[in-house]
């Protein structure tokens, strides 16, 4: 994570977590005088829009008094949804069992894709199976990871 990335989540978390939700997640995005502040939340038994509309006003009115980003950037707000982005050794923890999409920040054996079964935690490595082979990756060397919603 970045400083910034870092910054922006210590601004955001308590806000989310004020207005009753989890804080599951944020992704910022820079890409020239244009940026992306997307921010998932959690809540016992489901995120309803208004939820996003709250927390959305809420981090708006901090962010506009704290300015943490220069110039134009889009706030959004949401679920995490069924192929929800995973973060945290609680995250991958809490959906053992499921099948993870996964890249990597640097290749391993050749590779950064990785599909297959979440196994658990071990330590500070997450546990992935991929044909009936395990992986362990450290949280840091994952780039981005999500679920595959089975239906």
């Amino acid at each position: 994570m970045t400083a910034k990335h870092d910054a922006l989540e210590a601004m955001v978390i308590p806000v989310v977590e004020a207005m009753g939700c989890e804080f599951w997640g944020m992704e910022y995005l820079s890409q020239g005088r244009n940026a992306t502040l997307r921010i998932f939340i959690e809540k016992e038994g489901g995120v309803q829009l208004e939820d996003c509309e709250k927390v959305s006003r809420q981090v708006s009115a901090v962010m506009d008094v704290e300015d943490p980003i220069a110039g134009e950037y889009t706030l959004e707000v949401s679920s995490p949804g069924m192929d929800r982005p995973l973060y945290t050794l609680a995250h991958y923890a809490r959906f053992a069992g499921e099948k993870v999409e996964l890249r990597l920040r640097v290749p391993f054996d050749g590779r950064r894709k990785f599909s297959g079964l979440i196994v658990g935690v071990e330590g500070d490595e997450v546990v992935v199976r991929v044909d009936n082979e395990e992986f362990l990756f450290t949280v840091d060397s994952i780039e981005k990871a999500n679920i595959v919603p089975q239906f």
